[in-house]
């Protein structure tokens, strides 16, 4: 590239690269690359160009995932730009900011707002890859993408929010995901369809092989069930002292 030392760089590619598979996202754009180029060689002469040192500083902005910075055989300048996809968007401590399925951090944008999963609470760097492969499967199902809105986090338990109902599904840890999910599906698909949603607080299946259900006690339908249960616990303290008394009368 001897010959283009001394020639002005006035051809600069941009290339904002859509990896097959992968949503589109416009966290930056061809005018912001091109400024940085400009500022990184105030000669604007090829031959002054340091490649390696402009491929880093691209590479470092936030949204990058990676950046390939060369010069090709007519002397033109051409950037190739892998943008982050964010997975799902986390709200932690007070901060929001996005999350790729490499478990990457990367700030929001103030200039676009990419459409994905919510997480709330205090979730763990080790857990982001595992969560952001809870997401994919989420989103690779149509019942699941449209039932689940919403992930949070209380304490060690964590918790899918869903579009129908108020009530929340609780998975627990992020350990045998595929199966609570499908074990909810079925659940919702058999019974649940058939309830009213407002019926319930939660629906918890972090337990193996079983779901537990927690009445809303503000629904109306469930104020007799609540009342039998309510006098079924009262009376377990006096079943107790009548099963000790037994015991008592066969040892005697």
């Amino acid at each position: 590239m001897q010959r283009f030392s001394d020639a002005p760089m006035e051809q600069v590619s941009v290339n904002l690269v859509d990896l097959q598979g992968s949503e589109k996202v416009y966290f930056i754009d061809e005018k912001e690359i091109r400024n940085l180029i400009k500022k990184s060689n105030p000669t604007k002469k090829i031959g002054d160009i340091d490649i390696p040192a402009l491929e880093k500083k691209i590479s470092r902005l936030p949204s990058i995932d990676s950046a390939n910075v060369y010069l090709n055989l007519n002397g033109r300048l051409n950037v190739d730009i892998v943008q982050r996809v964010p997975v799902f968007r986390l709200n932690k401590n007070g901060n929001d900011f996005y999350v790729d399925r490499k478990g990457n951090e990367f700030p929001v944008s103030r200039i676009y707002s990419h459409p994905c999963m919510l997480v709330t609470g205090n979730v763990k760097k080790e857990e982001y890859i595992p969560l952001a492969e809870l997401i994919d499967k989420i989103n690779q199902d149509p019942f699941s993408k449209k039932y689940f809105i919403g992930i949070s986090k209380v304490k060690k338990d964590y918790n899918l929010l869903t579009s129908e109902g108020n009530f929340k599904v609780e998975i627990g840890n992020l350990e045998n995901i595929e199966f609570k999910v499908k074990g909810f599906k079925t659940f919702a698909e058999k019974f649940l369809v058939f309830q009213d949603q407002n019926k319930y607080t939660k629906v918890s299946v972090k337990y193996d092989n079983q779901i537990v259900t927690t009445l809303n006690p503000q629904y109306e339908g469930n104020d007799s069930i609540l009342t039998v249960r309510k006098k079924q616990l009262s009376k377990i303290p006096e079943l107790a002292e009548r099963k000790q008394e037994m015991i008592r009368k066969k040892t005697e």
